[in-house]
């Protein structure tokens, strides 16, 4: 490529980025760089719905399937075909403006579900798997941008109408920034909608509680009871040590190997029998949290012999216990939002501490009390210094970011339990290696 090519292309790649980031900044056209910009996709033999946003990346594909292919990993960090970058620039700028650039006003069911298709396009384009990126551990920075764009088009839309109408209903996707709204209104919920509202949450809860049963059994089988003997059935014969042991009696004249003792795999494993007491802050900053731990302890709480019990608090405290099986009937009986007692949730909690040293305590909270921060903190000291395991985390949700007071992340450091990460499969090995 020629020196004068390779400056021309750059141009063109300028205007496009150009055009990308007068869209993404304000509504106005700018004739000038609209211009350019189509004659740029008409040189590329692209599809001029590429520069309109009101056309998805789910639609652009469907009309030409040759696409699908150069937007998979079309971002993704590796080395890219040379002379192909006026063509990538195009395309890029497709994903980043439709994802991005989410306008204003009321927002519909179908419009929420175009924006999570491209979404899922954008996620290809990174060179990951559709929802990867907005729901997977690790997502980073670019995770909780993207779970604020969804939370916001959640919050622009008229729910309670699209809610009583089935048709729109079967439109939304449950996702944490749609339950979270339909957690805050229940309330004002009836009929049609109170159903459709349920039934979108029942499925959220069904769809994470699998992948986090999964963690949970992964990681959660217990170590094997050697004081336990083996089982003498086939399934548990352990044909190597056999033959070894009985190597001995090998017959060079009938070429044969004697067995006259056989051996068998351990296979029972040991359990403790174990309490743990779960305290959710159910205030506005902690609702992904919530959602979260009232699945994991209902998983806790169907594994043999762990005694589970389930609060959450905000200025009052609530024993979310007897429903601890069903996270969705426990999600139905929370009040989202509200401040923080602290003091008052440990009031509740330190009753059901009957053998410290077989009793882990987790408290989920970004640990704001707004004065009552040394009252919390002396029960959380008192409780810990008794022998109780004590398992502070900032939160739980996909992306681990979540603020927590420094006063406390520095006493419980100072404590010898810090806070922990707030993504689950951290909270999930912290318990596994407690109860195993």
């Amino acid at each position: 490529m020629t020196e004068a090519s390779q400056s021309a292309d750059q141009t063109r790649r300028q205007v496009l980025y150009w055009r990308l980031l007068s869209r993404l900044f304000s509504s106005d056209e700018q004739p000038a760089l609209e211009t350019a910009s189509l004659g740029i996709v008409g040189d590329l033999e692209l599809p001029l719905a590429l520069l309109d946003p009101g056309v998805s990346v789910d639609n652009l594909v469907q009309r030409h399937p040759e696409l699908a292919a150069e937007f998979q990993d079309l971002m993704a960090e590796k080395e890219h075909e040379e002379g192909d970058e006026v063509r990538r620039a195009a395309l890029v700028s497709k994903l980043l403006l439709n994802v991005f650039s989410t306008g204003q006003g009321n927002v519909t069911a179908a419009q929420l579900e175009s924006w999570k298709q491209d979404a899922a396009w954008f996620e290809k384009g990174m060179g990951c798997s559709p929802g990867e990126l907005r729901h997977s551990q690790g997502g980073g920075e670019l995770a909780k941008v993207l779970a604020g764009l969804e939370g916001d088009l959640v919050k622009r839309m008229r729910l309670r109408e699209v809610l009583a109408d089935p048709a729109l209903a079967k439109q939304l996707t449950p996702s944490m920034s749609l339950i979270e709204q339909l957690l805050r209104d229940k309330s004002n919920l009836s009929g049609v909608a109170l159903a459709n509202a349920k039934a979108l949450i029942r499925k959220y809860v069904d769809e994470v509680a699998q992948v986090l049963r999964t963690q949970v059994e992964k990681t959660s089988a217990g170590v094997i009871d050697r004081s336990v003997p083996p089982k003498r059935v086939f399934r548990n014969l352990d044909i190597e040590r056999t033959i070894w042991k009985n190597l001995t009696n090998w017959s060079p004249e009938d070429q044969r190997l004697y067995v006259d003792r056989l051996f068998y795999k351990q296979t029972a494993h040991r359990t403790t029998p174990a309490r743990l007491i779960v305290v959710v802050d159910q205030s506005g900053s902690m609702v992904d949290s919530m959602v979260n731990c009232t699945i994991l302890a209902s998983i806790f709480a169907g594994l043999p012999k762990v005694d589970v019990h389930l609060i959450a608090y905000d200025t009052r405290a609530i024993d979310l216990t007897p429903w601890v099986h069903d996270p969705f009937e426990v999600l139905l009986r929370t009040k989202l939002g509200g401040g923080n007692n602290g003091p008052v949730a440990m009031a509740m909690a330190r009753p059901k501490i009957s053998d410290p040293r077989n009793t882990v305590m987790v408290w989920i909270s970004d640990f704001y009390e707004f004065g009552a921060s040394q009252p919390l903190y002396d029960g959380i000291e008192s409780v810990y210094r008794s022998g109780v395991k004590f398992i502070p985390v900032g939160s739980v949700n996909s992306s681990g970011v979540q603020s927590v007071d420094p006063w406390f992340r520095k006493k419980f450091k100072d404590l010898g339990t810090p806070v922990i990460s707030g993504r689950i499969h951290k909270l999930v090995f912290e318990l596994k290696n407690f109860l195993t």
